[in-house]
């Protein structure tokens, strides 16, 4: 075995193993910065913050087992901190020009001989800079990278030292792994958590498997993993939309201008629903106005979108890695009424409440890591015949960010899709504003940008009509 090597987990093997022709496992955001960055400021600050985490100064090594993180002898900062320019075809806008090269850049491969990221840096751009990032979902997933990416900023915290890991072969972290894929042994049944505390409470009881329920509430429990297990394989095939079929491989991103969020709070306190159901609603009405604007008719139509639900508590982020449920939201695209959909939304996201399948669908990932790569991705591609889209809601900070004395004025980021889904959606928090982005695959939806542009009059006309409602 290869010196100062660690393996890596079962969860994220399957991550590196899912890329194929027409989706990458990348994970790609871009931030705004006012006034312009120096290339080689922002290499000393990359190498002063960033490489004080292991994983980015790693690269990976496949074996027979599944892969090793193993440091990169010949780590070079400028192999990753890379400059490009936008050449805006004639009547593109930087903007356009910026989320074209997104979308290039998203379906360019990372070399597998060095560490899985890289930044790219615009050195002018609307009078300030452009900075994407892309980092292999190996790594680590969207709350853990939140959690790098506020470290690296002015002012950030420091990653806590690491302690030194007696390398196992088993991977760090498949304690969960391995206590969820029991099926239904004794151990696992008593480390499934008490029913209706809800995913946090089964993920923290999954690490102490020795504490000891009550048959009563083993019964309970059961049950509805029993229920949750038959909800995943029964469930139907996606709606057949414009939004689902066979990619080809090209890219677009989109994003938009960001909607309040005191005003998004607002219409969740008055109609009694959280902030991600308004936001949820919005994304689902911007879709049906879109595909109704197509000459399609979603009337009665719902798409379903696989949403992470984080599986670790937030103070671990920093450990990098990926500890996160997938589950089926279904999204009432069909209905037009504001008010109606909000509720439509509500009910399904409380359905989900409680449930075990985000652990269920963890437990997939680690099967799948250990499976040659043709079984995983027909593991992946029963997935994706059920799902429209991947979408993802992260809150960020509340405050504006500086980067080596500079403005982050504006962030966005987004998901990338698995197997042959087509629609990878982003909704991010940042400074008193919410965001919603867009990749989508060009054969499926070559102009993300008209989704985008209908979520605003989606959110203004639920706020409108919140207003109107007769409150007594």
């Amino acid at each position: 075995m290869p010196a100062a090597s660690e393996r890596m987990s079962r969860v994220d093997t399957a991550w590196l193993r899912m890329d194929n022709d027409v989706n990458l496992m990348m994970i790609v955001g871009v931030w705004l910065l006012q006034p312009a960055l120096d290339y080689d400021e922002l290499c000393a600050r990359v190498q002063a913050k960033l490489l004080r985490y292991d994983r980015f100064r790693q690269k990976v090594v496949p074996d027979a087992l599944g892969a090793l993180w193993v440091d990169d002898a010949q780590f070079d900062i400028r192999r990753h901190v890379v400059r490009e320019k936008l050449a805006p075809r004639k009547g593109q806008s930087e903007r356009q020009a910026l989320q074209a090269l997104c979308g290039k850049l998203a379906t360019r491969r990372l070399d597998t001989r060095r560490p899985l990221w890289q930044f790219h840096l615009v050195e002018r751009y609307e009078g300030g800079c452009a900075l994407i990032v892309r980092i292999h979902h190996c790594v680590g997933d969207g709350i853990a990278l939140i959690s790098v990416a506020l470290s690296i900023t002015d002012g950030g915290a420091e990653p806590p030292v690491r302690k030194p890991r007696r390398n196992t072969g088993d991977g760090q972290g498949d304690w969960l792994s391995d206590a969820v894929i029991e099926p239904l042994a004794d151990i696992a049944a008593k480390a499934m958590g008490i029913t209706g505390k809800g995913v946090a409470r089964s993920v923290e009881l999954l690490s102490q498997p020795q504490q000891m329920l009550g048959s009563l509430e083993l019964a309970r429990v059961g049950y509805r993993l029993l229920g949750d297990v038959a909800a995943l394989l029964l469930m139907p095939d996606d709606s057949r939309t414009r939004l689902k079929g066979m990619p080809a491989g090209r890219k677009r991103v989109a994003w938009n201008e960001p909607v309040p969020l005191d005003a998004v709070k607002m219409i969740g306190k008055a109609l009694h629903c959280s902030v991600n159901d308004v936001l949820l609603s919005c994304a689902a009405g911007a879709i049906g106005a879109y595909l109704r604007d197509r000459g399609d008719d979603p009337t009665g139509q719902e798409i379903r979108a696989m949403v992470p639900v984080n599986l670790r508590p937030l103070d671990q982020a920093w450990q990098l890695g990926n500890k996160f449920g997938l589950a089926p939201l279904v999204l009432p695209i069909g209905i037009d009424n504001p008010i109606e959909r909000v509720y439509a939304v509500r009910q399904r996201m409380g359905e989900l409440k409680g449930s075990y399948q985000p652990l269920l669908a963890f437990a997939v990932l680690a099967v799948a890591g250990l499976m040659i790569k043709p079984l995983q991705d027909a593991i992946l591609d029963l997935f994706a015949k059920k799902t429209t889209a991947v979408m993802t809601n992260v809150p960020g900070p509340a405050k504006m960010l500086r980067f080596c004395g500079r403005e982050v004025r504006q962030t966005m980021f987004w998901v990338p899709a698995s197997g042959h889904i087509g629609v990878g959606a982003s909704i991010l928090s940042y400074a008193g504003g919410v965001q919603f982005g867009l990749m989508t695959d060009a054969a499926l939806c070559p102009d993300p940008q008209a989704i985008i542009d209908r979520f605003g009059p989606e959110f203004d006309r639920l706020l409108l009509v919140t207003l109107m409602l007769p409150w007594q």
